[in-house]
């Protein structure tokens, strides 16, 4: 028995809408490798409202669940006996069952993968707030997500992608961001870089001189031969630096940073609250931050001029 034109054209359609909706969920979920290109980023923010966990937000996942139904339901309506037919008929051939059963194994195996996404997901924002949160003093008048601090600004002595120590003394006289991520943290990290250099990026444009310092939470694979790439997928520039180094220095830095973070033993993922330091001229931290491009913009100009 061979498929009708109708069949025929009923069954590309069904596949059409199964390739389509295979390469939506794809696009929303896929994993983005060490950090997330630019055009991903915003691609999944706009499309599918992205958390900082990674995951859709309700709209998106309103949209990866009604589109493909839509769809399929516009062609039952229109082409049901070409649809059951066309489907018939390939179940009556050995090559057209098998092709059945590999796209439904297909079918399971990624329903399989969404769902060890979103209980992983699940488990890291369980954790992250399990972290200690900043508080947000009441008498502050700027947008909520920051404290003050007022306290001195620990030593460094980290490597930076250049291989050279990086310490607080090339630093003083001028406002300086200190930001933590990690090279393969897909969700809060890209951003956290992002409201970072995007706040030094606006202060410059206004003639304010300030750094900002990215310190890797994961030595154990953002080694110092690493960075250098990684600097560079994070699009740092001159007076943005990456820092990182032994596994025993960099763990010592970051307690004195007091940076509240869990490492998972089994994945080697880093657990940790988005976080942005800005230090004042004096070496002092004046406030940290939860993120926020124009929020830290607007910390470093509450800051006396020549502080």
């Amino acid at each position: 028995m061979r498929l009708s034109a109708r069949e025929a054209c009923a069954l590309g359609a069904l596949a059409a809408i199964a390739a389509i909706s295979a390469a939506w969920w794809a696009l929303a979920l896929w994993p983005a490798g060490d950090v997330p290109p630019e055009w991903l980023v915003r691609t999944r923010a706009v499309c599918f409202g992205t958390r900082p966990d990674g995951l859709p937000g309700p709209e998106g996942w309103g949209a990866l669940i009604t589109q493909p139904i839509g769809m399929l339901a516009i062609l039952m309506i229109g082409w049901r006996e070409e649809v059951v037919g066309a489907l018939g008929t390939l179940a009556a051939r050995p090559l057209g069952r098998l092709a059945l059963v590999v796209t439904l194994a297909l079918g399971i195996v990624g329903a399989g993968a969404i769902g060890m996404r979103v209980r992983v997901a699940a488990a890291a924002s369980a954790n992250a707030e399990s972290l200690t949160e900043l508080p947000v003093p009441g008498e502050d008048d700027l947008a909520v997500g920051y404290r003050n601090e007022d306290r001195p600004a620990p030593a460094l002595g980290l490597v930076g992608q250049d291989g050279r120590t990086v310490t607080l003394d090339g630093y003083s006289g001028s406002p300086l961001l200190v930001s933590f991520v990690f090279g393969h943290c897909e969700t809060i990290c890209p951003i956290v870089v992002r409201e970072t250099l995007g706040a030094r990026r606006q202060l410059e444009a206004e003639g304010r001189e300030v750094a900002a310092i990215v310190i890797t939470l994961d030595p154990w694979r953002d080694t110092p031969g690493r960075l250098p790439y990684l600097a560079s997928r994070l699009d740092l520039r001159d007076g943005e630096s990456l820092l990182g180094g032994e596994v025993a220095d960099v763990e010592a830095a970051l307690d004195r940073w007091e940076v509240p973070r869990q490492r998972d033993l089994r994945t080697g993922d880093i657990v940790h609250p988005p976080l942005v330091y800005v230090v004042d001229a004096n070496g002092r931290i004046a406030y940290s931050a939860a993120g926020g491009e124009q929020l830290i913009a607007d910390l470093v100009r509450r800051m006396p001029t020549g502080s």
